[in-house]
């Protein structure tokens, strides 16, 4: 099943139901009082937040979505039935915009609740008009239309650290190994072609598909998904020592988050070196230090090394819980 993260949804509350004009009848008596119920209210449409970043996939090729209408009222001075609210699941990070009045709402926290369009409140039965001067009332109301708009739906993951950097740098092997993605791994460029979420001794890492030069314009695929390294609260900047020149490649995928975004630049971040069985010792402490000018915190790593492995998760384990 395709990611979905973005889509364009029409919504529509319940309308209510209407009055109804009825009158009471008891035995031996002629003429009755009124007894016409309200009608029900409509239902209202309501977005929860789970954990669940595939949920969106289920509603892309949905139109529209509507709730209950409220039922008529019924005799004997009885309500109509309420319509049924529809609740809708939405991933935890999700931005609900509502097109008609521009207003957005974020989901960000789990089993988070939130009301986007109210139903239409039931209309009056004719016992509703009764006075000492209209005792036999013939008035009804309909009920009132439930509210209705287009809303742009947006997922931006919220991860304790998202892994960034170029294709091939190493991140979804890594991601694996520290968890239980099993994101798709291979040696060629946009193997990830959506972002995947592992579990790290109870911190949520993202790995974040490749980013290219020309990404924040457009090029790629990871112009679509750097969105979503807006809410991490660490960037694990991925470099495969594979690169023959270290230093641009870091300076290119800064460039793409400066360009997308230059608050980006503020987030903290730490620099890992992967693949480090490709290299020699040398080139290894050769690459580190040139990286250090750039960054405090540069850490390396191999996938096949199970000592680099343990150590790395050690280092690692300590970062996120200095900056949770």
């Amino acid at each position: 099943m395709a990611f979905v993260d973005e889509f364009k949804i029409h919504m529509k509350a319940g309308n209510g139901g209407r009055g109804i004009v009825s009158w009471l009848h008891e035995k031996h008596k002629e003429y009755g009082g009124p007894a016409g119920g309200d009608g029900g209210n409509g239902g209202s449409i309501i977005v929860r937040a789970v954990r669940d970043i595939g949920i969106l996939a289920k509603y892309r090729h949905e139109k529209e979505f509507r709730a209950e209408n409220g039922g008529a009222g019924k005799s004997k001075s009885m309500h109509g039935a309420n319509g049924g609210d529809l609740e809708i699941l939405l991933p935890v990070g999700s931005l609900v915009t509502n097109l008609r009045t521009d207003k957005t709402v974020e989901l960000l926290k789990e089993g988070e609740t939130v009301v986007l369009l109210a139903g239409g409140r039931g209309g009056y039965g004719n016992e509703h008009f009764k006075s000492s001067k209209n005792v036999r009332p013939y008035e009804w109301t309909p009920g009132k239309a439930g509210d209705e708009a287009d809303f742009f739906i947006e997922l931006r993951l919220v991860a304790d650290a998202g892994l960034i950097g170029l294709p091939n740098a190493g991140k979804s092997s890594l991601l694996n190994e520290l968890s239980n993605a099993n994101a798709k791994v291979g040696s060629y460029q946009f193997t990830t072609l959506e972002p995947n979420l592992g579990s790290f001794y109870g911190f949520i890492l993202a790995d974040i598909p490749g980013l290219i030069e020309g990404a924040s314009e457009g090029r790629g695929l990871g112009h679509k998904f750097l969105r979503h390294v807006e809410r991490t609260k660490i960037l694990l900047h991925c470099i495969s020592l594979e690169n023959e020149d270290v230093l641009a490649a870091y300076k290119t995928i800064r460039a793409e988050l400066k360009a997308h975004n230059p608050a980006l630049l503020e987030k903290p971040e730490v620099i890992i070196l992967t693949k480090t069985d490709t290299v020699s010792a040398a080139e290894l402490v050769k690459k580190r230090k040139q990286l250090a000018k750039k960054c405090k915190a540069v850490f390396s790593v191999s996938i096949v090394d199970d000592n680099s492995l343990k150590k790395f998760r050690k280092e690692l384990v300590a970062l996120l819980n200095k900056f949770s």
